[in-house]
């Protein structure tokens, strides 16, 4: 350690696995399971990623009332299945709970280091990548590595309205993103007003809806809201079943309209904007709950705020409300700062662009895990992906040269534009069983 605090370590593990959140787990453990040399490098105090986050009382993208939108028996790892005396959809701390048994259980924790973030990864004329990383004690380290899986996941910076509505300055309540949002009691008596119906903002809206003294649900655009379980079962189970994958994509498409319909009825009977797009083209928002406290009046849906004075909220079809907060839940903007500019990005930040959504195809030994937004469990791609990976990393699968890697890249572009448009959120969309096939048939090459 020279006078500045940095410490210089010339070679260090094979492998650098960044996070060790669901994603960064999986990793390590099909990389331990094939006897690879790796370190896992996490900022946090511990594991679990965001579902420590509620219980540690850090800010993120998680809050208090989170649970799994996702069966338990899918989200679960494969070796490691979920606990049969948990729920259906666990909460947030119970996943919290299990994440840090599969560490234990599968023998990561040693070689995950903990309140160790990363600063700087580059990679080197020889091929080889640098990483700089910042201990708890503010002493930086710098390593070098054959390769760098970034398991760190994409929820990382609050993205709010590039303008918010005129009159925001003069606001006489609180503004905040969902980023900063923690549990409904916080608003105890207040008046609040949502802004978004992704699964963040229903859940926001719900949870406050039980403290709150008046919530409001802002809606500029119509998503379709999914239950979490239709005839009886879980969405997601019927998505991996065999007579729904059986089915060409517009029966499936026909199929889950025509199951909404007589689930639900029509968004629009709520006081919600329908959907401007069939089902499946755009994502979906999964709850059991916004629609039912609609119904009974403890939420209220609005359109898109049009200007706010003082404490008064003005939406664009000429109502008002008095407001003490606004609660902007609009997602989040994937950042990966300690990489080099422009990746996994493409130009102008508008798609990612890796080969089968996980390989840098001009960064050799550069790898994504988990950097996917399946309509679904995220787990066994999550798990595919970490195999894949480990076998690539190994030497049994060889990659294709990049020109072929970027033929694939553009292909299924082409093919999100055509079905979602082409924004960086909708690059990283998959369908649970074709990319789930894809990824065995990489597997068995």
């Amino acid at each position: 350690m020279d006078g500045s605090g940095a410490v210089d370590v010339s070679t260090a593990a094979t492998v650098c696995v960044i996070g060790a959140g669901l994603s960064g787990l999986a990793t390590a453990h099909a990389l331990s399971a094939r006897g690879i040399d790796f370190v896992c490098l996490e900022k946090a105090p511990d594991v679990g990623g965001i579902w420590r986050q509620p219980g540690a009382g850090e800010r993120g993208p998680a809050y208090l009332s989170l649970h799994l939108n996702s069966a338990k028996q899918l989200t679960g790892y494969a070796d490691f299945p979920m606990p049969s005396e948990l729920p259906l959809y666990p909460g947030h701390s119970d996943v919290a709970a299990y994440l840090q048994s599969f560490a234990e259980w599968a023998g990561l924790l040693p070689r995950i280091e903990l309140r160790t973030e990363v600063v700087s990864v580059r990679q080197d004329s020889g091929g080889g990548w640098t990483v700089i990383s910042r201990n708890a004690r503010g002493e930086t380290a710098e390593r070098r590595f054959g390769q760098v899986i970034v398991a760190s996941g994409h929820n990382t910076e609050a993205v709010l309205p590039e303008q918010l509505p005129p009159g925001a300055d003069s606001f006489a309540g609180t503004i905040l993103h969902s980023m900063d949002y923690r549990d409904g009691s916080d608003f105890a008596g207040q008046r609040v007003v949502v802004v978004g119906m992704g699964a963040s903002g229903v859940d926001i809206a719900g949870d406050l809806s039980r403290h709150a003294a008046q919530t409001v649900l802002s809606v500029r655009r119509g998503l379709h809201i999914v239950p979490k379980q239709l005839f009886g079962m879980s969405v997601d189970l019927i998505a991996d079943a065999p007579w729904f994958n059986s089915m060409s994509f517009p029966e499936r498409r026909r199929f889950v309209e025509q199951a909404l319909l007589v689930a639900r009825g029509r968004l629009g009977d709520y006081g919600l904007p329908e959907p401007d797009h069939p089902i499946f083209s755009s994502a979906v928002t999964i709850s059991d709950e916004i629609l039912s406290r609609i119904r009974h009046g403890a939420v209220m849906p609005r359109p898109a705020i049009e200007s706010l004075d003082g404490s008064r909220v003005t939406f664009t079809d000429g109502t008002s409300v008095e407001a003490d907060a606004i609660v902007y839940c609009t997602g989040f903007r994937m950042a990966f700062p300690f990489l080099p500019d422009g990746f996994p990005a493409g130009p102008q930040q508008q798609a990612v662009e890796l080969y089968k959504r996980v390989v840098a195809p001009d960064r050799p030994g550069l790898y994504f895990v988990g950097l996917i937004r399946p309509v679904g469990s995220i787990t066994r791609l999550v798990e595919a992906q970490a195999r894949w990976v480990a076998r690539i990393v190994d030497g049994d699968v060889s990659l294709p040269s990049a020109d072929v890697m970027r033929e694939e890249i553009g292909a299924y572009l082409d093919g999100i534009q055509e079905r979602y448009g082409r924004t960086q959120g909708a690059s990283i969309q998959v369908d649970v069983g074709t990319y789930l096939r894809e990824l065995r048939e990489l597997q068995d090459a």
